[in-house]
């Protein structure tokens, strides 16, 4: 814990820099869409360990948001990321040192694991994209939407 006292310094900083990323349309969908489902995890409250538990509680949404950045700004191209770094004023050597810090503390096979989740997201919108299911799926409710809005008012 003691390692991330220097990127807690940072924090607003890198927290800038994120949203920049996220908002550039530049950045991988699937890169957004997983930070997004780390962000959701926090947001939520169900823990896969409960908050209850000293040190532990918190621990777990530490490893979901470290391996969620650490896979987002892996995900950047390199030129996007120095205009980037060069508009909010961070030097390249620094971010690469916090997130070679950041990295050495998450575990190796969870973060081995969840390298796989960017590639799995975008082969699924993919798929979906190419399946017609999208349009078919908003017509259905659309269409539901209208028929339980026309029953509303005959009620």
């Amino acid at each position: 814990m003691l390692a991330l006292v220097p990127l807690a310094n940072r924090a607003p900083t890198y927290a800038r820099l994120v949203w920049a990323l996220v908002r550039d349309e530049r950045m991988p969908m699937a890169r957004k869409a997983m930070l997004g489902g780390a962000f959701g995890y926090l947001v939520l409250g169900r823990d896969l360990v409960p908050d209850d538990i000293p040190i532990l509680g918190g621990l777990d949404d530490l490893v979901v948001l470290a391996v969620a950045l650490d896979l987002f700004v892996e995900g950047v191209d390199d030129a996007v990321l120095d205009e980037h770094l060069g508009i909010l004023e961070i030097d390249r050597a620094a971010f690469d040192a916090d997130i070679a810090r950041l990295r050495r503390l998450l575990p190796g096979p969870i973060r081995r694991s969840v390298r796989r989740l960017p590639g799995l997201i975008g082969a699924a919108g993919e798929a979906l994209q190419h399946s017609g299911l999208g349009p078919r799926l908003r017509a259905w409710i659309t269409s539901d939407s209208a028929s339980v809005a026309k029953e509303g008012s005959l009620a």
